[in-house]
């Protein structure tokens, strides 16, 4: 098997660099070029008329299905809302300290398209973002492939539609990223981007990181399948290649206990590949990045499934709550044989933004917490700044910052009875260590 987080392109990087400075000083000209030349059609902002349009072509179940969704992912980012609260405290007399959460004002939601349209990021970052009490919140996704150029992906557009977005934009790729992250002539930047992508679209939102924030930079997608001898070979060969056709470079790997579920599930997957209907893409991540590894214990498991740190981690054992309360490194956990990642994926609540190529080593996946930045502040009294300014001025002096401490200087020359310090010199002078001659 290739490296699990190995990159599969070369030069996505130059490619890249060039797309993002082009918009960034052409505007809309340059952003325009670049829709033209991968997606056929210039960029635009869809009208009422177009959204309502999107919303005619669906179904009434698509459209139930899509609420229903929608409805199960706003109650879990309310709960997470709910659950960060501000803090104001009197740490010690006269001292105020405190944090707020406060939203970020302009988000830029990145919905895949393509060959497989991604309606589910639409939910996960627009209406995410709109719990988040985000003020403005643009959403974009690229049209539809063949056929007639700039066909809408309608489902995809009727989810950002109900999920709250303000403004949608027929666009993707590297160069959407550039529009929402420095801004053109008629769309307006923002502040952070969130949602997946292809290579140049993760490539993108790493350059343009610094400019705006961004949620995390997602690879290809992962599964990781932890199991015992209490599941069979039909549950995990689903489970694998409901992962593994994601793309040509989706790890895909099993860990387990019991080497005869291992030999049948790579048996069964074999055997599967012959009918899935997506086995172009499924067999050559199986066959490049699929892994059956067999495991002595349920603590070696652990061990290699925190190594791995996989996106999505699936925990199909007798002992499930083991892997719960001790595993560290993934992105999210779907705990027993009664769910799996596709729930996460579409419909089940959690967010479906996670961290891949081990990068649930250091960070989780997109909650509405990303969408939030929490600001500190403080207030205290002149008697409590009478006591911190004392240690204040030591402290600034013994790191030689004069300024520094004639912050602290002036409050107590104003408060404190006696004290007539400036810049080192009177009688008060809280003298630098760092000098030779310097008396306590």
């Amino acid at each position: 098997a290739r490296s699990r987080s190995e990159s599969t392109i070369s030069n996505v990087s130059e490619v890249v660099s060039g797309i993002l400075q082009d918009v960034r000083q052409g505007g809309n000209q340059a952003l325009d070029k670049y829709c033209v030349k991968f997606d056929r059609v210039p960029h635009r902002r869809l009208l009422e008329a177009d959204v309502e349009e999107c919303l005619r072509k669906c179904t009434g179940q698509e459209v139930l299905d899509i609420k229903y969704a929608q409805s199960n992912i706003r109650r879990f980012a309310q709960l997470q809302r709910d659950s960060m609260k501000d803090v104001e405290v009197e740490t010690q007399p006269g001292v105020i300290l405190g944090h707020k959460h406060l939203p970020i004002k302009n988000v830029g939601c990145y919905v895949p398209g393509g060959k497989f349209p991604m309606i589910a990021s639409a939910h996960m970052s627009v209406l995410t973002a709109k719990v988040a009490g985000c003020d403005r919140v643009i959403a974009c996704t690229a049209p539809m492939p063949g056929g007639e150029p700039g066909r809408l992906p309608h489902t995809t557009i009727a989810a950002m539609h109900l999920a709250g977005a303000d403004e949608i934009y027929l666009m993707g790729g590297a160069q959407a990223i550039a529009a929402m992250a420095y801004g053109t002539e008629s769309i307006g930047a923002v502040d952070f981007i969130a949602g997946p992508g292809n290579a140049f679209v993760a490539e993108a939102k790493k350059q343009a990181f610094g400019q705006v924030g961004i949620d995390l930079i997602a690879g290809p997608t992962e599964t990781l399948l932890l199991c015992d001898d209490s599941v069979d070979a039909e549950l995990t060969t689903a489970d694998l290649l409901g992962q593994a056709e994601h793309g040509y470079n989706t790890p895909a790997i099993l860990v387990t206990t019991c080497e005869k579920l291992a030999v049948d599930t790579a048996a069964r997957v074999e055997a599967e590949l012959k009918f899935i209907p997506t086995s172009e893409t499924a067999a050559v991540s199986w066959r490049d990045y699929g892994e059956i590894i067999v495991v002595e214990s349920d603590q070696e498991m652990l061990e290699v499934a925190d190594e791995i740190a996989g996106e999505h981690v699936q925990v199909m054992h007798r002992n499930w709550d083991f892997f719960k309360q001790n595993l560290r490194n993934y992105g999210g956990l779907f705990l027993g044989e009664e769910t799996n990642v596709a729930y996460g994926d579409k419909v089940i609540g959690t967010n479906h933004t996670l961290p891949t190529q081990t990068a649930g080593r250091y960070t989780g996946g997109l909650w509405v917490g990303k969408f939030i930045k929490t600001h500190t502040y403080q207030h205290i009294s002149k008697e409590a700044s009478v006591e911190i300014g004392d240690y204040c001025s030591r402290l600034c002096g013994y790191e030689n910052f004069a300024g520094h401490k004639e912050q602290a200087d002036v409050r107590l020359r104003r408060w404190k009875p006696g004290y007539d310090t400036k810049y080192y010199s009177g009688s008060a002078n809280q003298t630098l260590l760092s000098r030779p001659s310097s008396t306590a």
